[in-house]
């Protein structure tokens, strides 16, 4: 049923007798407004992070039972990203000469991941030991909810050291200290 307002202004419209500019200007019934909708922009990711998202590098795995390759396997249970990062060391330098991942999960994680291995390649493995994952965010500039990608590719590295050095236990090392 339509208020007497609205019927008086609908019949003077069939009329003629107002203009549509001045229907604004009628008083209205009264109508309980309408919940605010709430635009929500969505989040672009940072330049960085597309690049290494779209163009990953060092994508691909090695043998994980050549002594000279450490792997490094690590999830994150909140979100279900799975990361899987190997480097090989030479034995002569102590240093990372090849590095290469394999990771499920968002474009945060992947650039996380395809970042690291750029940044770890020729390190020593005491160098790559120190990386941080806040470096790695501040890096691809992650927003504060994406921190746990950086997080696991900090501990993704961590992990692939101390299995490399477990495989070295007993075995003389030239670079290398164990």
């Amino acid at each position: 049923m339509l208020s007497r307002t609205l019927q008086t202004t609908t019949r003077a419209l069939s009329r003629g007798a107002l203009r549509p500019n001045l229907i604004a200007a009628t008083p209205r019934p009264h109508i309980a407004p309408l919940p605010a909708v709430r635009i929500v922009s969505k989040r672009e990711y940072h330049e960085k992070v597309l690049d290494h998202y779209s163009r990953p590098r060092n994508v691909g795995s090695m043998n994980k039972a050549d002594h000279d390759v450490g792997t490094g396997l690590v999830g994150a249970p909140a979100c279900g990203d799975v990361m899987k990062l190997q480097i090989r060391v030479d034995e002569i330098t102590g240093k990372i000469s090849d590095v290469k991942f394999k990771t499920f999960g968002c474009g945060s994680a992947i650039a996380s991941s395809s970042y690291l291995t750029e940044l770890v390649r020729g390190m020593s493995l005491e160098d790559a030991g120190r990386i941080k994952n806040t470096e790695i965010a501040k890096e691809l500039c992650l927003p504060p909810v994406k921190l746990h990608c950086s997080m696991l590719a900090e501990d993704a590295i961590k992990s692939a050291i101390k299995d490399y050095k477990s495989k070295r236990v007993g075995k003389p090392t030239l670079g290398v200290t164990a």
